[in-house]
């Protein structure tokens, strides 16, 4: 039991003053005063007994900053006051931040210094909590010293489910609620006005604005759909329901609940007031949506691919516009890193010869659909207004904010003769963290691994007995823009040449201040209008006709679906070869690239609902919203469609080795998102990755070492740095600031070209100087080069496609700045190709034009050493200009890593890594 806090005690806290952030360090000393911290729950050492395990304790995971995402309020006061942690709250962020200067001297017998052991069980001598969830006699969760993590056994599939359900509540409760608001559009209403909580909860909702009825329906459906498999998902999810529920009841009248209810409000620190909602079902679909629009539902942006198409061709004329946006586009680059790289096509989505039901819009006449309405107080002021933008701008660009990375090599190539695989999600950082670890074993479910808070009910990403799996992102284009012809009014529009009524979809919030947010009182009413063809997103005019854009996903309406490939990996009854892994993955509708390994096969598969689309269609544009241009056999009711085969989808079986850093999958398959090209940052373990299995003798520890080595690497200096020095050099630099720059840029890249400090926890980068004018030169240099040739308009245009640069101390990427996850989109590809064929040499898929200098070799170095004067000149302070947690020119703290509040919680920033948030090092010994 918790011991109880005196009501002297209490009293002392009644009334805190409000506090900026989460909590005001300076006011807090005086709401700690005579509080005590909650003991844990009593526990008993015990022995966890190993199900079967075939890795052969070579399954290593990590996943910072730590198991435990729940703090009593006592825990987040002394945390926000002097910065102590609960247990197991931060033990995984040193080991995991270590790897970026450890990795050099790495060995097989060192890789748990930086990792977990991932095999299944707890030792008895390492048994630090034993528990029997509400008494029940049919489920344990044992909780190990190191970690933290709950190894959760059961005797039936109901108590091993209570078990999951109780288990992620003890660590992550506060998160789950916060997610299943933001996934209700409720955020606010919930957590307070925070200008970032207006946009969180706008970005989400405008793509998934649900009723209650919708997330009922979408339950229904997939229990309706899926025989037995489907009524076993619905019991396992009442079961782990009633496992979250009993543990809110448990510590709420224990007391010993996540700190953050009485922090805004929901729970009185005294008198234990107020309630904590249970959850339901609905509330799970609610959560998966959330998770499905950041990491898996590739497509859109056809509009802004409209208005950039017509800027090209406002600038050359429609022939050559067309072509100079196509060679843009690189729908198919012939120089593109691929994940299938044994030439086999995969063809979707590819340009048709002749586009049938384009519905461009007229120039200038675009507008985006208004979100927000009815604003008062805090809804409506400035800091609202921008928030709203960037929410807007998150949910309509075609650029999915999706990461991960996979390294998997056969066993042909290893030393060990077994296939090894190290491989991870980047989920951005969060405190508490987005994924939680956790091991299930129970009737039909034997697995370790990570799963997103509030839908772990199975392991999402991590191992089985005798086999591991992963993903990556991979963005292929399911969405898609219809141009709606409207009718009587604004709000009416044709379908199937009747006049219909859009549906009108509203969330109404409103907030008042907390002791955690101290935003003032303010509401506003969030409204969608939602057709047959999805919610409108934009209004335009097409060839004068007015119309609305509005965008169909295959994934809406269905989020809940895959639920059930997600069981099926966790069965080992079922998953026993690469063929039924395959299998498993297929029925998944997120877009994402599967990665597999035992220990003789390695396997990929791409998953994803693919739309077969109508003759003629091009995916890249909006078309008319007519049945001619509709999906095969669309259903609007249930917005079900014929999907492309799963012998359609990009997969293999023991390739030589796979890598994926959301790159393309394979021939002629396009991907949604721009930057597809000669560079991406999925070269960077092309490279490192082919030269292991070339050599041959391939081990964890070179496997760990290769990705440890391109986290660090900058995209730019290694594959685009050495042809702007080439023509740079192609004479003699005379000019002192040039010559000066060059020779450092020279200096780094020959140390490698890495983000890296001087030694570890110094804080200062190697090559400091040379990072800084690369970071101030790159969008420099990309202007000079192309803005003179494509002009202001088109080169404004395209850069709503695929910005120019993702450098590290950028604010991008679903957690904005101090995200770790860089350089997937930028004009690195674009200014490979026209620097190399300024030079002269061979350039597969080229750009239109040449665009450097205007393709005078002369001219173009001109360029390239002016832009470089000045990206010299600049100083530290003017290229990273500070922010809340960084003084203005401080380089290193501009790059590092911050675990994003989402609770009372604070960590430490750590340095720069491009690297999964949550990773597996696996090679399994034997099989079943």
């Amino acid at each position: 039991m918790p011991r109880r806090t005196s009501r002297t005690a209490l009293d002392r806290l009644r009334t805190p003053g409000r506090l900026t952030g989460f909590l005001k360090s300076a006011s807090v000393c005086v709401l700690i005063a005579g509080l005590l911290s909650p003991l844990a729950q009593t526990a008993s050492a015990a022995e966890a007994a190993a199900p079967n395990d075939y890795c052969g304790g070579q399954c290593s995971d990590i996943l910072p900053p730590g198991e435990n995402g729940n703090a009593t309020l006592a825990q987040v006061l002394l945390n926000q006051a002097f910065g102590t942690q609960p247990d197991h709250a931060e033990d995984q962020l040193g080991p995991y931040a270590n790897l970026a200067k450890g990795y050099p001297t790495l060995t097989n017998s060192t890789i748990n210094t930086f990792f977990n052991d991932a095999s299944f069980g707890v030792a008895s001598d390492q048994v630090a909590s034993t528990l029997s969830p509400a008494g029940r006699t049919d489920v344990t969760i044992v909780r190990d010293k190191k970690t933290g993590v709950p190894h959760i056994t059961g005797t039936t599939r109901y108590g091993t489910e209570f078990g999951a359900g109780y288990a992620a509540a003890q660590d992550r409760l506060w998160l789950m609620d916060v997610f299943r608001h933001v996934g209700r559009g409720q955020l606010t209403t919930f957590a307070g006005g925070a200008p970032s909580n207006q946009g969180l909860e706008q970005q989400f909702w405008r793509n998934a604005p649900y009723s209650e009825a919708d997330l009922q329906a979408q339950i229904d459906n997939a229990v309706a759909n899926n025989g037995a498999r489907g009524q076993q998902a619905l019991a396992d999810a009442n079961a782990y329901l009633a496992g979250i529920n009993s543990y809110i009841d448990t510590s709420d009248s224990g007391r010993y609940f996540p700190g953050e209810y009485v922090l805004t409000g929901h729970k009185d620190s005294i008198t234990n007031a107020g309630t904590i909602e249970h959850f339901k079902l609905t509330d799970l679909v609610a959560l998966a949506s959330v998770i499905g629009a950041l990491f898996g539902s590739g497509g859109g942006g056809e509009v802004n691919n409209a208005i950039s198409l017509m800027a090209a061709q406002e600038r050359y004329g429609v022939t050559k516009g067309t072509e100079v946006w196509e060679s843009f586009r690189e729908r198919n680059d012939p120089e593109a890193v691929l994940t299938v790289h044994n030439g086999e096509s995969f063809p979707y989505a590819a340009k048709p010869a002749n586009a049938q039901g384009e519905a461009l819009p007229d120039a200038g006449s675009v507008t985006t659909e208004p979100l927000v309405y009815d604003t008062s107080g805090t809804g409506a002021d400035q800091s609202a207004s921008a928030a709203s933008a960037t929410a807007t701008a998150n949910a309509l660009t075609s650029a999915k904010r999706g990461m991960s990375n996979a390294l998997v090599v056969s066993g042909k190539y290893t030393a060990s003769g077994h296939p090894v695989a190290v491989f991870g999600p980047q989920t951005g950082y969060f405190a508490p963290q987005l994924l939680m670890l956790q091991e299930i074993q129970g009737p039909g479910i034997s697995a370790r691994g990570a799963s997103f808070a509030g839908l772990s009910m199975y392991v999402e990403l991590g191992r089985g007995q005798d086999y591991a799996w992963s993903a990556t992102t991979s963005g292929q284009d399911i969405i898609d823009t219809y141009a709606v012809e409207l009718c009587q009014d604004d709000y009416h529009y044709l379908y199937h040449g009747t006049c219909t009524a859009m549906d009108k979809i509203e969330q109404k919030n409103s907030w008042a201040p907390t002791t955690a947010d101290s935003t003032a009182a303010g509401s506003y009413t969030m409204r969608v209008w939602r057709t047959k063809y999805g919610p409108v997103e934009y209004r335009a005019t097409v060839d004068g006709k007015k119309v609305a854009y509005t965008t169909l996903r295959s994934s809406y309406l269905h989020e809940a679906d895959s639920i059930i490939g997600f069981q099926m990996l966790n069965d080992p009854d079922y998953v026993k070869s690469p063929q039924t892994f395959q299998s498993a993955v297929q029925h998944i509708n997120y877009t994402f690239n599967w990665f597999y390994a035992d220990s003789t096969h390695t396997a990929y598969y791409n998953s994803g609902n693919n739309p077969v689309r109508a003759s003629g269609v091009d995916a890249e544009f909006p078309v008319w919203a007519q049945s001619a241009y509709e999906w095969k056999n669309w259903a609007p009711a249930t917005n079900t469609a014929d999907y492309t085969p799963a012998s359609a989808h990009p997969n293999s079986i023991d390739q030589d080795y796979y890598i994926s850093w959301n790159n393309k999958q394979a021939k002629d398959y396009a991907t949604a998102s721009w930057g597809d090209g000669s560079v991406h940052r999925g070269n960077l373990l092309e490279d490192r990755v082919k030269k292991l299995v070339a050599a041959g003798g391939v081990t964890r520890t070179a496997l760990v070492k290769a990705m440890a080595d391109a986290s660090l690497a900058d995209l730019r200096a290694e594959d685009v740095l050495p042809d702007l020095l080439k023509v740079i050099n192609s004479s003699t630099v005379t000019d002192s600031t040039a010559a000066a720059a060059v020779s450092k840029l020279q200096a780094w890249l020959t140390a490698g070209g890495k983000r890296t400090e001087t030694s570890a926890g110094s804080k200062k980068y190697a090559d400091a100087d040379a990072i800084r004018i690369l970071d101030a030169w790159w969008p420099l240099l990309a202007k000079g080069i192309f803005e003179p040739g494509l002009g202001t308009d088109l080169y404004t245009a395209l850069q709503a496609n695929l910005p120019v640069d993702e450098s590290p101390s950028a604010a991008h990427g679903p957690t904005g700045a101090h995200a770790g996850s860089s350089f997937q989109y930028g004009w690195w590809s674009y200014v490979d190709k026209d620097v190399r064929a300024v030079l002269g040499e061979s350039v597969q898929g080229p750009l239109a034009d040449k665009y450097c200098g205007g393709g005078s070799l002369v001219t173009c170095r001109d360029t390239l050493i002016s832009t470089l004067k000045t990206a010299a000149g600049k100083t530290a302070a003017q290229v990273y200009p500070g922010d809340t947690l960084c003084s203005a020119g401080d380089q290193w703290c501009a790059d590092s890593i911050v675990q994003r509040t989402l609770g009372g919680i604070k960590h430490y920033n750590i340095s720069w890594q491009n690297r999964p948030t949550f990773q597996q090092v696996v090679e399994f010994t034997s099989h079943r």
